[in-house]
């Protein structure tokens, strides 16, 4: 049984729906849940909307698939990666793919991979549709990946920030103050449904039901870097046991009682 940090993976890119910069970015990602064994994007080469891709190609062994658009308006890209998709999962070289791009035609292969026992890791931009995102095992948007690794972020953000107004500034802390809220209300629910007897649940478990119900959830989504952090940003009881072995401690977490009791 293979975990999520040793998987053999299939990196397959769709060159038409995501962005050439922070190709960098983006594998070292990738790597944090396995090795890639493959790794193509898919496009037309000869459109020059994707040219700026062909550079980036070189200094990460990304293997190009040129895929000609027959008919106008028609993405045969994503049929070239369908087909590929399967062609390596009869393979039996990989335990997972990673689907990179924000399109929800590949929803049904996301869930075909799964149902054939595959990990599915899918990364796309925030306007990625809901059905792709809900059909992979975890969803990691390109925006986290972005701001964490450039350091022009920040320097963009402030940019932006003296441009836009008081009320833009307060419906984006209103936004984000909603999804806080949605955050916990996520994690209390997980909570009690792993929960003991005591209303003590395992952290591992808790972050691992968060994602079977949100694969989108991410701690980098509310500036934190990890799932601990966050929790004890909460007000959430917390209890750190020792596991018995190397000074490891296991981390257990209660909902707060309304009475202050234990």
């Amino acid at each position: 049984m293979h975990t999520l940090n040793d998987l053999r993976l299939a990196v397959l890119i769709d060159a038409d729906n995501i962005p050439y910069s922070n190709i960098r970015g983006l594998l070292e990602e990738i790597a944090k849940y396995g090795t890639p064994t493959f790794k193509r994007i898919y496009g037309d080469w000869t459109k020059p909307t994707i040219s700026g891709w062909k550079p980036a190609l070189l200094e990460n062994a990304i293997t190009p698939v040129q895929q000609y658009s027959y008919t106008r308006g028609k993405n045969s890209t994503d049929s070239a990666m369908i087909i590929d998709a399967m062609d390596i999962l009869y393979s039996g070289k990989v335990d997972g793919f990673c689907i990179v791009s924000s399109d929800s035609d590949f929803t049904r292969l996301a869930t075909r991979l799964r149902e054939a026992g595959m990990k599915v890791i899918g990364i796309g931009e925030k306007k990625t549709p809901s059905p792709f995102i809900v059909a992979c095992d975890k969803f990691i948007y390109l925006e986290i990946i972005s701001s964490s690794v450039s350091g022009q972020e920040t320097q963009t953000t402030k940019e932006k920030s003296k441009k836009t107004g008081r009320d833009t500034k307060k419906n984006e802390e209103a936004e984000q103050q909603q999804q806080v809220k949605k955050a916990k209300r996520l994690i209390s629910s997980s909570i009690t449904d792993v929960a003991d007897d005591n209303g003590w649940a395992y952290l591992g478990d808790v972050g691992n039901l968060i994602l079977k119900k949100q694969p989108d959830f991410d701690p980098r989504n509310f500036g934190f870097t990890k799932l601990t952090p966050l929790i004890k940003s909460f007000d959430y009881e917390i209890d750190e046991r020792d596991s018995g072995q190397n000074n490891i401690k296991h981390i257990y977490i209660r909902i707060k009682k309304q009475s202050g009791g234990n």
